[in-house]
């Protein structure tokens, strides 16, 4: 038995890459035994740069630069090149920092609508076919009508309250609420018919105006907008809450 050294090293390397035309930097792992000529063919279609005007900068784990990587029949790990070492690509084609990935400077490809109408292999021409959505005249017409029921039976609900009656408020999902109604109608925030709605606690969400707009007045966060189907108009006095204690 001889007293010989054998250095064994890993058959793979991860390494660092970096480009002059992107900021980004990327791991991959790569054999050593391939020769550097391979190992920029297989650099391009990760850094985008031609092999051909490639140049590789070899720089240690602490980014000190070790050496020009500039032989292409040598092999990657005859270079001193270990676990997250750094291979800087230069690219000597023209490229520009950041021109893979300033999506401004790519050309927009745009369709026009009635070009896209015609085409038979968008989503839009699936959804005809299909009958999906709003391309399904059945569908839309039958949720339309539902809409117009509705929409009439809340007018037909808001119709029926008066600005200062007390009122009960039962919104789905929340505590039965009483208060005092101070406004009945359309309003600007959103389509349909509301009931504006001043609480006997500050229940609410704000002083009766919605968006700038002030449709009626009370304490911040003692108003809120409900629909006139939630809202049951009635004799429902004001409670004491225990305020004949001093």
């Amino acid at each position: 038995m001889d007293g010989g050294v054998i250095v064994v090293t890993k058959p793979t390397v991860n390494v660092r890459l970096t480009s002059t035309i992107s900021s980004f930097e990327v791991q991959r792992r790569f054999n050593r035994g391939i020769s550097i000529a391979d190992l920029k063919g297989k650099l391009e279609m990760v850094m985008g740069t031609p092999s051909s005007c490639m140049d590789l900068e070899l720089f240690g784990v602490n980014d000190k630069f070790l050496q020009k990587m500039d032989d292409n029949e040598a092999m990657l790990g005859s270079y001193p090149v270990d676990d997250d070492c750094r291979i800087h690509v230069i690219d000597r084609s023209g490229g520009q920092l950041g021109e893979f990935s300033d999506v401004s400077k790519v050309e927009k490809f745009e369709l026009s609508d009635d070009a896209y109408e015609k085409k038979t292999d968008t989503a839009r021409s699936f959804m005809k076919k299909q009958r999906v959505g709003r391309f399904n005249e059945e569908e839309m017409a039958k949720k339309k009508a539902e809409n117009a029921a509705r929409e009439e039976e809340q007018k037909v609900a808001a119709d029926a309250i008066s600005v200062g009656s007390r009122c009960q408020v039962q919104v789905s999902g929340q505590p039965t609420k009483v208060g005092t109604v101070m406004y009945v109608g359309t309003a600007d925030f959103k389509p349909g018919y509301w009931v504006g709605v001043k609480y006997d606690e500050p229940l609410g969400k704000h002083d009766g105006s919605v968006d700038g707009k002030q449709y009626f007045e009370c304490e911040n966060k003692y108003g809120a907008f409900v629909k006139p189907l939630t809202v049951t108009v009635g004799d429902f006095p004001e409670e004491d809450y225990g305020l004949d204690e001093m």
